[in-house]
C-alpha cells in the first residue's frame, strides 16, 4: 500500500512542550482539562466530551467572546495512549457520516528528554478546506492553543 497523503491538503504544528508527554496526552483526552486551553483566547472551550477508543465519539463546543457557540462533533479513529490520537470530523460517533467533512487530525506525542515533541497534522478532504483552515488562522489558532496547552501541563 503507497502512502496517499497529500501535502497540498496539510496543515501542520510541531511543537517541543516542557511537559511529560503523558501530561501533555491528558491535556487532550481529559474533558476538563480540554476545557481549560482548547480554544484560542479570548474563545473557550464551553463542552468537552469523548468516548476515549476508536470508534467512539467525541464533541467540542467553543465559543467566541459574544457568546456565540460552534459544536465540533467527531469520531476517535486511533487512540494510543500517551502516543497517538487520530480523529476526524467526517463522522459524528457510531460510523455516522457528517454532512460536510472537513479534515482528519493526527496528533503524535513522542519523548525528547523528559519533554514532549508534540505534533499536529490537520489533513483536509479538499485544497480548498485547507485554504479555508489556514485563512480562518490556523496556524496563529492552533499555535495560541499550544501555548495554552503547555502553560497549563507545566501546572500538573
Amino acid at each position: 500500500m503507497t502512502d496517499t497523503a497529500d501535502e497540498s491538503r496539510e496543515l501542520s504544528l510541531t511543537r517541543l512542550i516542557d511537559a511529560p508527554r503523558e501530561a501533555v496526552y491528558r491535556a487532550w483526552t481529559q474533558p476538563d482539562l480540554l476545557m481549560q486551553w482548547f480554544a484560542p483566547k479570548p474563545w473557550s472551550t464551553v463542552k468537552a466530551e469523548g468516548d476515549l477508543r476508536t470508534g467512539g465519539a467525541s464533541l467540542l463546543v467553543m465559543a467566541d467572546p459574544d457568546g456565540n457557540e460552534y459544536p465540533n462533533p467527531g469520531q476517535y479513529l486511533e487512540v494510543v495512549p500517551n502516543e497517538k490520537l487520530v480523529f476526524t470530523d467526517a463522522y459524528v460517533g457510531d460510523w455516522a457520516p457528517s454532512p460536510k467533512p472537513f479534515m482528519t487530525v493526527t496528533l503524535t506525542f513522542k519523548d525528547e528528554g523528559g519533554k514532549t515533541r508534540y505534533t499536529a497534522v490537520a489533513r483536509h478532504w479538499t485544497v480548498k478546506d485547507r485554504k479555508a483552515h489556514e485563512a480562518m488562522g490556523f496556524h496563529e489558532g492552533w499555535g495560541l492553543c499550544a501555548d495554552q496547552l503547555e502553560a497549563l501541563v507545566k501546572t500538573f
